[in-house]
């Protein structure tokens, strides 16, 4: 339903979609009517298709055996696989949003929220207002620096990197945050080069709401709230660029 859903904005961006399960004709003829699916459901009973992607889920057993790991494939009009998405656990899935959103990461505003931060503009993304059990969704932190202001990337020494830092609960799967590609800054005044990022930029990270074990709190906790509160700080050290390097004063935002 989440494909359906994210439809309209895979077809804006000139994508097709087209979902391949090994269940007959009839089972998916049925489900699309069902749930008012639009777009191709392909049949593939003895999963040959889905062997030759390499994407058999060869611990499924009895009932379930040729099922697929859930994921996504996005190819292009040369029959090319560009990228793919897949997860290794079959409860758990990403999101249609969060894939769009990695190919299209302009698109990640299912949900967007301004915070208050010095020295630059910052806003909180996420690529999916509402999720189901097991889903994968995007969390993602854009950040805008004034001109002459810049913090540093990852790894730099000397310095305070800039860091988002999620703090989950501790059923939460999080993975590791991406940055982009950093630029390298001469500073004249003491004749250094270091790696910065400046102007607008955007680091995300993919969370995982996991399908519990029976009796696991998460499971208590999402039966009785309709929200999960995910929070996060974001560390980070600004500095103004002119004739020398000021350094502004080190600066830590949370969400």
């Amino acid at each position: 339903m989440q494909l359906q859903n994210a439809k309209a904005k895979f077809e804006q961006q000139g994508i097709k979609l087209a979902a391949i399960s090994y269940d007959s004709e009839a089972i998916l003829t049925d489900f699309a009517k069902r749930h008012n699916i639009e777009f191709p459901l392909l049949a593939d009973p003895d999963s040959k298709v889905i062997r030759s992607f390499n994407v058999l889920n060869a611990g499924a057993k009895g009932m379930t055996k040729g099922m697929v790991h859930p994921g996504f494939f996005y190819i292009d009009d040369s029959g090319v696989i560009r990228d793919k998405y897949f997860e290794p656990k079959y409860t758990n899935r990403f999101t249609a949003n969060n894939v769009i959103g990695k190919l299209f990461p302009e698109l990640t505003q299912e949900v967007s929220q301004n915070v208050e931060a010095p020295h630059l503009r910052l806003t909180l993304l996420q690529s999916d207002r509402t999720v189901v059990l097991g889903s994968r969704l995007t969390l993602a932190v854009e950040v805008e620096l004034p001109p002459g202001v810049h913090v540093y990337s990852p790894g730099v020494q000397g310095y305070k990197p800039i860091q988002l830092e999620l703090h989950p609960a501790e059923e939460i799967e999080v993975a590791t945050p991406i940055y982009p590609g950093s630029k390298i800054l001469y500073l004249q005044a003491i004749k250094e080069q270091v790696s910065v990022f400046k102007g607008k930029f955007r680091i995300s990270q993919d969370v995982t709401l996991p399908v519990p074990k029976v009796g696991a709190g998460i499971r208590a906790t999402l039966g009785q709230a309709e929200t999960v509160t995910i929070r996060g700080e974001l560390h980070y050290q600004a500095c103004e660029q002119r004739f020398a390097i000021r350094p502004l004063p080190c600066r830590r935002s949370g969400n």
